[in-house]
């Protein structure tokens, strides 16, 4: 097949022509110069805030042509709402340090911590999910996704503060709702029992109540199972129902020790 042939044949086979990977950069971009002027103290709000005011609805403008004025409504909503937002993530950041014994100062839990950066780009994210602007959250979050391991869908309800630690594998889905003062550890799935297409408005992923600790590797799933209260579930726990207040939830191994009564030396 000549060099033209496949040219046409790739040209006729790209099935979507409104897929602009500017978008994604863009985001990608947007997210991380917000993060820093929230965190950077060398880095001045009143200068750059207008600067990522018309990033933002420029990228969204490359998503929607017809409806710009709205673009800046939303921005302005956002803006709004930003001082209660970082307050929200000062105190994730407090709790982080205060629960953690290896943690050493706030500002080592927003420099290094990865799920500090998970947190905070969530809340960030689903400010904007909130009024309707769909794929840019979601772009946010994936791009948080990518660098900490750690998946936190924009639609997800969380309260605060909230604490993930080392965080690589946490799955958090669309319709979870977590509570104040949840502590969740790495590999947790807050996930679905099941997935099908026709469920996408049904509450399909966990509730969990205020100061519930979820050790590592559990896995919650569902729309109608909720956390109680000050419940402690343990690791590589699986879940499909509910839990009461006031429970430990945890999984008794059959693990078997014996000594070797026959080794090579070595």
């Amino acid at each position: 097949m000549s060099i033209d042939k496949i040219i046409q044949s790739i040209r006729s086979n790209k099935q979507n022509h409104l897929v602009d990977f500017r978008v994604k950069s863009k985001t990608e971009e947007f997210t991380e110069s917000l993060f820093k002027i929230l965190f950077d103290s060398k880095i001045s709000v009143s200068n750059n805030m207008e600067e990522l005011g018309e990033s933002f609805k420029a990228i969204a403008c490359m998503i929607d042509k017809g409806d710009q004025s709205r673009f800046e409504l939303v921005w302005k909503k956002f803006l709004v709402n930003l001082p209660e937002l970082l307050n929200q993530l000062n105190q994730d950041a407090k709790c982080i340090f205060l629960h953690d014994p290896a943690s050493r100062s706030i500002e080592e839990v927003i420099l290094a911590y990865p799920g500090f950066y998970a947190i905070a780009v969530y809340r960030l994210s689903h400010e904007l999910h909130l009024q309707n602007m769909p794929l840019i959250p979601r772009i946010m979050s994936e791009y948080a996704h990518r660098l900490t391991g750690i998946d936190i869908h924009p639609g997800a309800e969380i309260g605060s503060p909230f604490f993930i630690d080392h965080g690589t594998g946490v799955v958090i889905g669309e319709s979870t709702i977590i509570k104040n003062k949840v502590k969740v550890y790495q590999g947790v799935t807050l996930g679905a029992l099941q997935v099908s297409k026709d469920m996408k408005n049904i509450k399909r992923h966990p509730t969990v109540e205020d100061n519930v600790t979820i050790y590592a590797g559990a896995t919650i799933l569902g729309g109608d199972t909720i956390i109680g209260k000050n419940s402690t579930i343990g690791g590589n726990v699986w879940l499909t129902e509910s839990v009461p207040e006031n429970s430990i939830v945890y999984q008794r191994t059959d693990i078997k020790l014996k000594k070797k009564t026959n080794h090579a030396e070595s």
